[in-house]
């Protein structure tokens, strides 16, 4: 009999799904690595049993151990069904930006959701990285995941992501498009695609309000380009380690609006129901249009589910108020 031992068995192996109405201007194939099919609806989960699994082998994560993590949501869900399998506890810290739906679901599956303020400087107490980090010291037998600096976030993309991409477009991916937040995604794959062929081009999903592109382009960590923006998941007032920029062959940035329009677009358009985050990369895929060609093969990751989006993007009257549709 085919089954898996536990839900952790079947993460990984999504499937590539063709984009077809909202790319019609596009000369090129383009082809969704639809990350939703994970058990707990994200690209998330891939990196969340990884950290786990090292961290258990290399003892930083003691049987019974509390696990720590500041997250926008969908690394907490993965981190929880692994613990819940494993049997560990979960605290999760999150910025209040956050949809309400992200806060009830990691709830929803046993863990302690501790929300705090998004408008303050990472430094700041209250911020959602201090607070965790200090969790994470204060809590007995816990490990604090820090999945901004965990080098086992790129490397779950390298051993899965990334080849299963190669394998499925059977070589024949020519770029590799992706919303960049912690940078473990686009780090992993990026290393992995270049590794088989240095020719593709890896390029990242930015968002007003966020450091990466500028830095990418300049090398100068502004912190003038940092200010609060809605788009969830993707763009960072820090640096974190997972970002390889060598790998990165540029950034296009795309505006909240833009991304929420797109995210009902996916919707409407395609019948892909995703996050707010795949709006923003289906956006900067078609701002990246000059750089495609008719024989070119693009991927583009969508990394989470709609269900989590259902009170603000997929909620008419909550774009009219942010002035996104009339």
């Amino acid at each position: 009999m085919n089954y898996a031992k536990n839900i952790l068995e079947t993460i990984g192996n999504t499937p590539l799904v063709k984009i077809n109405k909202l790319t019609e201007e596009l000369p090129c194939l383009v082809l969704a690595k639809y990350e939703t099919f994970n058990p707990g609806n994200s690209v998330k989960d891939r990196m969340a049993l990884t950290m786990i699994e090292d961290a258990e082998a290399d003892g930083r994560l003691k049987p019974g151990g509390t696990i720590i993590e500041g997250t926008s949501g969908n690394t907490g869900m993965g981190l929880a069904l692994a613990a819940i399998v494993k049997g560990y506890k979960c605290i999760f810290v999150m910025a209040d930006k956050q949809s309400k739906e992200k806060v009830d679901m990691l709830r929803a599956v046993g863990a302690e959701v501790v929300v705090c303020p998004t408008d303050v400087e990472p430094t700041d107490p209250r911020s959602y990285y201090s607070v965790s980090k200090r969790l994470g010291e204060e809590t007995p037998n816990s490990w604090y995941v820090n999945q901004y600096d965990n080098p086992s976030n790129t490397k779950a993309h390298y051993e899965s992501t990334g080849p299963e991409i190669w394998k499925q477009t059977e070589g024949k991916i020519t770029h590799f498009v992706v919303g960049v937040g912690t940078g473990g995604t686009i780090s992993g794959v990026g290393k992995y695609l270049k590794e088989q062929n240095p020719d593709v081009k890896i390029w990242g999903i930015d968002t007003y309000g966020s450091v990466f592109k500028k830095y990418h382009e300049t090398g100068i960590f502004d912190e003038k380009e940092i200010y609060p923006y809605v788009t969830e998941g993707i763009g960072e007032d820090i640096l974190p380690k997972n970002v390889n920029f060598d790998i990165i062959d540029g950034f296009t940035k795309v505006t909240d609006k833009d991304a929420a329009v797109y995210t009902q677009l996916l919707a409407k358009k395609e019948g892909m129901f995703l996050g707010n985050s795949a709006g923003a990369a289906i956006k900067g895929l078609l701002q990246l249009k000059e750089h495609f060609t008719k024989d070119d093969v693009v991927v583009v990751l969508f990394h989470d589910h709609g269900s989590r989006y259902v009170g603000k993007m997929f909620n008419d009257d909550w774009m009219k108020k942010m002035g996104y549709i009339e």
